[in-house]
């Protein structure tokens, strides 16, 4: 699974944060490692230099092996918690997309 980050450039700090987010990211889709091959992550201040709450924005794009990419967003006061958010949505995301899939006893 590659990992691929991109901070918008009024970011501060971008090389700890992608360091940060490329390992947040592992741990907590890394039981999808076999079943997607590219996750991206788009992170951005919406506002600009403007401070209103709630204006960090993280994008999360997978790419699940054969089947069409997966997109959730979020929005928050910080990185941490956008991103947080974002990969709890997309881990629901890609469980509905794999469960669809699978063959389950019964059904």
């Amino acid at each position: 699974m590659d990992i691929q980050i991109n901070t918008a450039n009024n970011v501060a700090g971008r090389e700890a944060v992608t360091e940060k987010l490329e390992a947040t990211v592992r741990n907590r889709l890394s039981r999808f490692e076999d079943r997607v091959t590219r996750i991206e992550l788009h992170v951005g201040d919406v506002n600009g230099e403007r401070s209103v709450g709630g204006d960090i924005r993280c994008q999360i794009e997978a790419r699940p092996a054969g089947q069409d990419p997966l997109s959730v967003s979020d929005q928050a006061d910080s990185i941490d918690q956008a991103a947080t958010r974002a990969l709890a949505k997309m881990a629901t995301a890609l469980d509905r997309a794999f469960g669809k899939t699978t063959n389950r006893k019964g059904h």
